[in-house]
């Protein structure tokens, strides 16, 4: 008798658990969706590979369902998703009153708990400030000779070889370049190598978060220890001789952290210094891929790249001088094309935030403390917006705004958070292209098929040939 009671109450206990997992508090319309699995959700879906050009199966298969806004679980975490520009627009103008950025914790042990996306306020613009100094515009205009400096030097040793990893290769030039400028590191005369650390970190990047021994997530972690142990080393140098005048950005930040009253931690900086120099390279080696994949499958868009910028070396009066700024920023074409490289390659496939309070929006409620997460994707490849949204075609931005972010395009994010570092990596890019398509040919020899995650995409090989003209 006691043991059918007990028996009763359990199932009973676990009915009702299960009940309110699906069917979640609210003080009012939750958007449709399903929670998946207890604790689970929808996690395996989500992870899971695609190798469509499209918006990723999870997404596309539940906005046909649902709608352009609808809920999930992610890791036990309830989840409203979002493809509707409206929407996606208001939470990024809503950004500190409504919404605040939230990442998972997961991200946050990659990441770091002090690291800038995950800070707010008055803290996050003071960061944000010290960014600039590094990556603002009068930075960039004494940049660009070094960047084309370092360009032509891999450009012309790639072109001694049968061909390149072209993703590994392009994270290799800009890393250094990176971290020269940040903590004026040197590869070749480093005992250990700070970029194989970020290697491991970043394959196990996008995997499922289960810190076991062995796992590619655990092997991330591992890679971020290393990395940060080595930038604590460097930082506990530098304290110890410091230098008189200041040569990187680590110098302008050992001068912040030694002022009364400064905002800025040791762990704050170490932080800040990590998710710098991951952003700067992996994201931007990616941009440079695909961008290099699009050309090899439009010769059209080559031909008129390539004419751009050799009308950029006819005019010059002393065809010898390297780029200016002038011509920098002159390069129309060349701005339409990023813009529909970032635009198809949609390499951050997801911006979360995190309600503050309960938040009405068409009908529905997003309950506070829920989070949210902004689909890039699904806005860039709308067909309600770009014609043929598959399609390459450069040509759709001309008479567009080419700069900062809008309804319809965030592929560098949006509102106060617009990425910080967008100047610098277009600036890399266009410097890039200019130096490989006024004195170069290229070819693909195998490989540069994109496999997208719900991380970041990850062009499959592609190989390359380099040829001078």
């Amino acid at each position: 008798m006691w043991v059918l009671l007990i028996g009763t109450i359990v199932v009973l206990s676990f009915t009702h658990w299960l009940y309110r997992w699906r069917n979640p508090k609210c003080n009012g319309k939750l958007p449709p969706g399903s929670m998946g699995f207890p604790l689970l959700g929808e996690t395996f879906q989500f992870f899971a590979p695609n190798t469509s050009s499209d918006v990723p199966p999870f997404i596309r298969n539940r906005v046909d369902r649902y709608g352009p806004i609808f809920r999930t679980s992610l890791v036990g975490r309830p989840l409203i998703v979002s493809t509707d520009p409206d929407f996606n627009h208001f939470i990024f103008q809503q950004e500190g009153h409504l919404f605040q950025s939230w990442y998972p914790s997961t991200f946050t042990q990659i990441f770091g708990r002090q690291n800038v996306g995950s800070l707010h306020g008055f803290m996050y613009k003071f960061l944000k400030n010290m960014v600039l100094h590094l990556v603002g515009p009068e930075n960039l205009r004494k940049m660009i000779s070094e960047v084309e400096a370092v360009a032509t030097t891999r450009l012309r040793q790639w072109s001694s070889l049968e061909s390149v990893e072209l993703k590994d290769e392009t994270a290799s030039m800009i890393f250094n370049l990176t971290a020269k400028k940040l903590i004026s590191y040197d590869s070749e005369n480093s005992e250990e190598n700070l970029r194989d650390n970020f290697v491991a970190f970043i394959q196990g990047l996008i995997s499922f978060p289960l810190n076991v021994f062995g796992t590619a997530y655990n092997k991330c972690l591992q890679g971020r220890k290393r990395a940060m142990r080595m930038l604590k080393n460097m930082l506990q140098e530098r304290r110890a001789n410091p230098r008189k005048e200041q040569t990187d950005f680590f110098d302008y930040v050992l001068e912040e952290l030694a002022k009364d009253g400064t905002l800025l931690t040791e762990e704050i900086a170490l932080d800040l210094m990590f998710v710098l120099l991951f952003a700067s390279f992996e994201t931007t080696s990616l941009a440079i891929t695909a961008a290099i994949k699009f050309l090899l499958n439009n010769p059209h868009v080559l031909e008129e790249l390539t004419c751009e910028h050799e009308g950029i070396l006819k005019a010059r009066e002393n065809p010898d001088c390297g780029l200016t700024w002038e011509e920098y920023k002159s390069m129309t074409f060349t701005f339409q094309f990023i813009n529909e490289t970032v635009r198809l390659a949609n390499i951050v496939p997801g911006i979360f935030r995190r309600a503050l309070r309960d938040i009405q929006f068409k009908g529905y409620t997003i309950p506070a403390g829920w989070s949210v997460m902004v689909c890039p994707p699904a806005v860039h490849l709308n067909p309600e917006k770009y014609v043929d949204p598959l399609a390459f075609n450069p040509w759709r931005w001309e008479k567009s705004e080419l700069n900062g972010a809008s309804k319809h395009f965030m592929a560098f994010g949006g509102g106060m958070r617009l990425c910080v570092g967008t100047d610098f990596t277009k600036l890399q890019m266009a410097v890039f292209l200019h130096c490989l398509v006024t004195k170069y040919t290229f070819k693909a020899i195998k490989g540069g098929n994109i496999v997208r995650t719900p991380g970041l995409q990850f062009p499959d090989g592609l190989h390359v040939q380099i040829m001078e003209k």
